[in-house]
């Protein structure tokens, strides 16, 4: 088991140690992060070493560390890969998070195995299946519903911990099904390297070449944000709560680890029959404030069902929240009023506005406040503020103030204990116990002698005992029982308090045992389908032996293996931009006079001399984006790190069937 089915868990990303330690005092129960090799992001890694030394940090408070091995392997990376696994092993990582399935042919230690987003798991079968092979955790789809989530914990191995996304950046495409940039720029989302043509810009025709969108980000998402559905998810079986962004910086993390982490507490506080996934509870400097850190507004996706205004069409750029309009504009600077009378502006703060469907961006060089109007000197020409005119709705991307609170030490985490302190037939005792149930004892001998001012040797006593700010551990109470009341020397006190802290941090990282691998159930439970396309992401023989063995008889390559010369999906999406416009057979449906007349023909995107055409599967609402690799692309070698030469003596890359079943 992956999580004892009453904990919740908050995961944060981290892209380096020092944001990794960050997301723990912020109150991460888990944080995720990335390696030297084999991460999905490939310019957020970090050496075995450094991740040795988060380890240690985090497993103080009980929170434990996945690191990120999940990007499809080519053969010639597999024993690359296996022999890191074997380093996080030894380094005490908690678990692994991957893609490829080939991971679960190879020789690596009993270390947990979660489900990466990148292997799509949006159906309850698919689900169930991974739940049956090894996964001690596994990721949701961020496209399912709330009441899919409810359906799948009835069916998943109740042993198997529900993960799901709650913030951040969306992926437009099924996780693991987007191809675009591949096919484009070489640059595989499978392997850690997207390009993210999802958030340029594109002009949407329709069959007849009319334009129904011009130079819009038609593929952009907005940000997602599951704060008002926590309870909700909860009640459906999600356990561990996942914020996207390790490629986000240290103020991010900060601030969104610590929104949850208040809302979820207050969850914790409703519900006494759940519990905290780690130890410690956190104080913050700040106020956290979703809407202050990087957002292209936010959206709770497919949550609670298709949505209209999912989309962030206008800007795939933080825009930052509402402050007022554009009262005077002069040579060097202009007015503005505030829509909330209670903000301040402050030298620093970036400000935004639209013009001509662009974001314009300055920053307030100076901001003073005059009367009720805030004057503002922005560091660039007024001049050259193209569209800054009277009216002109101004936003705050950054707010300055803010985010130098942030950038100082902004968090304290604490385990409380509770301290009790006895004489004994020689001396003096010290027990603590933490909130973990943890239970020590230090015992000095010293000489008893009476106080001649009992009040003011308890007092003192309590004191030296509760000095425990060079600690993670906060004293909740401390209990005294002697006979009468003795003289301590601030030394004796001093003593048994760092001993007995000591033994409770020992005590505290022998109690923290390490969760094995699931074993896959027998008989092996067999995959859902009999033959793999391209989408399944079968990049080498290990993969192929794994679905094999688990009754695939069809097998395709990978896209990445450059097998797929002609048209093919190179992106499958919930988001339809039929429904984004009004377009959709379904939204037709019992409109009088419109019912019959809207049909799911295809369109057409256009970007930068490319064309992309699109299709609609009605029935499951999905879009296909189709389109091919350009030539030069198809004829260079499928991408790998590791030389061909590495693989094994007598070993090939891997072939697969040349006849593979329809994609669309």
């Amino acid at each position: 088991m992956s999580l004892p089915r009453h904990h919740l868990e908050l995961l944060s990303p981290a892209k380096n140690i020092d944001i990794g330690r960050e997301a723990v005092l912020h109150g991460a129960d888990a944080v995720y992060i990335g390696g030297p090799l084999f991460g999905a992001r490939a310019k957020a890694e970090n050496s075995v070493a450094e991740i040795a030394d988060l380890v240690k940090f985090a497993h103080r408070y009980g929170s434990r560390i996945f690191v990120t091995l999940n990007t499809i392997l080519h053969d010639s990376e597999l024993e690359a890969a296996r022999k890191l696994i074997h380093e996080y092993w030894n380094a005490g990582v908690d678990a692994l998070i991957v893609q490829d399935m080939g991971i679960l042919e190879l020789d690596i230690p009993p270390i947990q195995l979660h489900a990466s987003t990148q292997t799509d798991i949006r159906t309850l079968e698919k689900a169930k299946f991974m739940g049956e092979v090894g996964f001690s955790q596994i990721v949701l789809a961020r496209e399912v519903t709330l009441k899919q989530i409810a359906a799948m914990r009835a069916e998943v191995n109740p042993d198997v911990t529900l993960e799901y996304f709650i913030h951040g950046a969306l992926c437009v495409a099924f996780s693991g099904n987007c191809y675009i940039s591949h096919a484009h720029t070489g640059r595989s989302a499978n392997r850690g390297e997207c390009a993210q043509e999802c958030r340029l810009p594109y002009t949407l025709q329709d069959k007849d070449g009319q334009v129904v969108a011009f130079d819009k980000h038609l593929l952009s998402m907005k940000d997602n944000d599951q704060s008002a559905n926590l309870r909700m998810l909860v009640d459906a079986g999600i356990r561990s709560f996942k914020i996207e962004g390790r490629y986000k910086d240290l103020r991010y993390v900060k601030n969104i680890t610590a929104h949850y982490r208040t809302l979820l507490d207050e969850i914790l506080n409703e519900r006494p029959e759940l519990a905290r996934a780690s130890h410690g509870e956190c104080t913050f400097t700040f106020t956290p404030d979703a809407e202050k850190t990087f957002n292209r507004s936010s959206t709770d996706y497919f949550a609670n069902g298709r949505k209209d205004d999912i989309g962030a069409f206008d800007a795939p750029t933080h825009v930052g929240g509402e402050l007022g309009r554009v009262l005077r504009v002069a040579a060097d600077w202009f007015e503005l009023e505030t829509t909330d009378s209670t903000d301040s502006l402050a030298n620093g703060d970036g400000l935004t506005y639209m013009n001509k469907r662009e974001v314009r961006g300055m920053q307030a060089n100076t901001a003073k406040k005059i009367g009720n109007v805030w004057r503002v000197s922005p560091n660039q020409a007024m001049r050259d503020l193209a569209g800054l005119t009277v009216g002109t709705v101004i936003h705050r991307n950054r707010d300055h103030a803010w985010e130098q609170v942030l950038a100082k030490p902004s968090a304290d985490r604490r385990v409380s204990l509770a301290l009790s302190f006895s004489e004994t037939a020689d001396g003096f005792a010290l027990a603590a116990t933490d909130e973990s149930g943890a239970t020590v004892c230090a015992q000095i001998a010293h000489p008893k002698e009476a106080a001649t001012q009992p009040e003011r040797a308890e007092a003192s006593l309590r004191e030296n005992l509760g000095k425990l700010g060079q600690t993670i551990f906060i004293a909740k109470r401390i209990s005294v029982a002697w006979q009468q009341a003795y003289f301590v020397p601030a030394s004796i006190a001093n003593q048994l308090r760092r001993e007995v802290i000591a033994a409770l941090e020992a005590a505290r990282s022998a109690a923290l045992v390490r969760p094995l691998r699931a074993e896959a159930t027998l008989p092996l439970a067999a995959y859902p389908e009999t033959s793999l396309t391209y989408l399944a992401n079968v990049y080498n023989q290990a993969a192929r032996d794994f679905y094999s063995k688990h009754g695939v008889t069809l097998i395709a390559a990978a896209y990445e293996a450059h097998e797929e010369a002609g048209e093919v999906p190179l992106m499958v999406t919930k988001h339809c931009l039929r429904w984004s416009f009004n377009l959709c057979p379904k939204q037709a449906k019992g409109v009088t006079g419109v019912q019959g007349q809207v049909r799911a023909e295809p369109m057409t995107l256009l970007s930068n001399g490319e064309t992309l055409n699109l299709k609609f599967d009605c029935k499951p609402c999905e879009m296909h984006v189709m389109g091919k690799a350009r030539k030069h692309i198809l004829q260079s070698p499928p991408p790998s790190i590791v030389p061909l030469s590495n693989l094994p003596k007598g070993g090939a890359p891997i072939k697969f069937y040349a006849k593979r079943p329809e994609t669309v």
